[in-house]
């Protein structure tokens, strides 16, 4: 059961705003643009990722929510505007646009945890040129960020193959990005995070108990484990690799009893001292008590543990930094602009010709194609009105309307579905060993790619 997510709290304590969460350049294009008379274009924008990283079979959205909030923020206020003025970033007549700005436009694109593969257009962004382009920066940042995270992340699950993960990164990385990647990885199916605020902003639930730090602070590892025990009761986890672990694991059984909740080992071969472990504690009665593992796990680790006795894993280093993927690689294109400044002008799609980097012009619907026995088999994407049978789905959703945000969802909600998502890929998504994409992308009326 998913535990409840509560009231909707602001994303993280940013000060006056996003706004300058942005690059240099945005604001140059936007001051360039009003100067030449085009920044009030109609224009569509889009977030894809070129590919998957090396081998990869697919990826995951997350960091939707995040970035609904940082629109709602994103606003220049006085400090932000004597900053960009007084560095001559921008002109005064931009500074005056930039005092009014509000985004207007319309946002879709995938719900978090949905799964992405090369060129989805996982975010369509529609507003005027100038309000539309300088969204680019932050919705990449976050965007880029939390699908590297949330797509390591349920490798990890899978290969865990039901046994819970603590996400417990924090210490590995900058310290907001440890609230983000706890949230990316409770969507991908991580059960608890160590992190605190990720617990008090989204309602991640939260695990922890003690370091070596602790055992080593007293006399003896039997007055750690006394003190421990007293203090969170006899369903803790005790750490019993500080000193010698077959007397670390007997002194706690006969502390605890055999109701012991887990003992947690962080060091050595961690399959052969885990069924060491476990026969010791059957051997002493507490055939109850969980073993949980740390110790720089990744996802080929964690598979490797598959047939050893072990009942949950705690992942740090590797799942903050995206098990060697620490971003998505999503770009930000133009992909429609209208003819002139009228609103009833039409749109022109438009499109890179780069060796390398091209890009495909158009709005674009993506539709997730299901066979008969609901396994997904293709990922049709349209530059004209889809067509869909009775299993396919449309996978974009109205995130923003006119400027209002319309797509906040429980963070639950989100679990569940990539839950969902990943039932319904083939059986080849799930290998670790490194293949093509799990369901290949077409395009539909899309013209030749240029």
């Amino acid at each position: 059961m998913v535990p409840a997510v509560g009231p909707k709290v602001p994303l993280v304590n940013l000060g006056d705003g996003t706004a300058l969460l942005t690059d240099q350049y945005e604001l140059t294009m936007l001051q360039a643009a009003l100067r030449s008379g085009t920044a009030g274009r109609r224009a569509v924008f889009e977030v894809f990722a070129r590919s998957l990283p090396a081998g990869r079979r697919y990826g995951v959205v997350a960091g939707i929510g995040r970035l609904l909030d940082a629109i709602e923020a994103f606003r220049f206020e006085d400090a932000e505007l004597e900053f960009l003025t007084a560095n001559g970033i921008v002109d005064e007549p931009t500074a005056r646009w930039l005092e009014k700005y509000r985004f207007t436009g319309n946002v879709w694109g995938y719900p978090e945890g949905e799964c992405y593969f090369p060129e989805s257009p996982i975010l369509m962004v529609e507003g005027t040129f100038g309000e539309a382009v300088l969204l680019e920066t932050v919705a990449l940042s976050i965007l880029n960020h939390d699908c590297a995270i949330a797509s390591a992340a349920s490798r990890m699950v899978q290969a865990a193959q039901g046994r819970p993960i603590i996400e417990m990164g924090s210490r590995r990385t900058h310290e907001r990005a440890a609230v983000a990647a706890a949230r990316a990885a409770y969507i991908a199916g991580f059960t608890t995070t160590s992190n605190l605020e990720a617990g008090r902003l989204y309602g991640v639930p939260t695990a922890g108990t003690s370091a070596h730090s602790f055992t080593l602070l007293h006399d003896s590892e039997r007055h750690a484990f006394e003190a421990q025990l007293a203090a969170l009761g006899g369903g803790t986890t005790l750490l019993v690799d500080t000193y010698d672990v077959e007397r670390a694991v007997r002194a706690a059984v006969e502390l605890a009893g055999p109701t012991l909740g887990a003992v947690r080992i962080d060091s050595g071969d961690l399959g052969v001292v885990a069924r060491r472990v476990r026969e010791q504690l059957d051997s002493l009665g507490a055939h109850g008590t969980r073993i949980v593992v740390t110790g720089d796990l990744d996802e080929y680790g964690i598979a490797a543990l598959a047939a050893a006795p072990v009942d949950g894993y705690g992942v740090g280093t590797s799942l903050v930094t995206g098990s060697g993927a620490p971003t998505a690689s999503l770009v930000y294109k133009l992909v429609a602009r209208a003819d002139g400044p009228e609103e009833d002008a039409p749109m022109r799609p438009v499109a890179k010709r780069s060796t390398g980097k091209p890009s495909r012009g158009g709005r674009k619907t993506a539709v997730r194609r299901v066979d008969g026995h609901g396994v997904a088999y293709a990922e049709t994407v349209f530059t004209t009105e889809p067509t869909t049978g009775p299993r396919d789905r449309v996978l974009q959703v109205p995130l923003v309307r006119d400027g209002e945000v319309v797509g906040s969802e429980a963070l639950g909600d989100a679990r569940e579905r990539h839950a969902r998502a990943v039932a319904e890929l083939p059986p080849t998504a799930l290998q670790l060993s490194k293949g093509e994409p799990a369901v290949p992308t077409e395009f539909v009326n899309g013209g030749p790619r240029r």
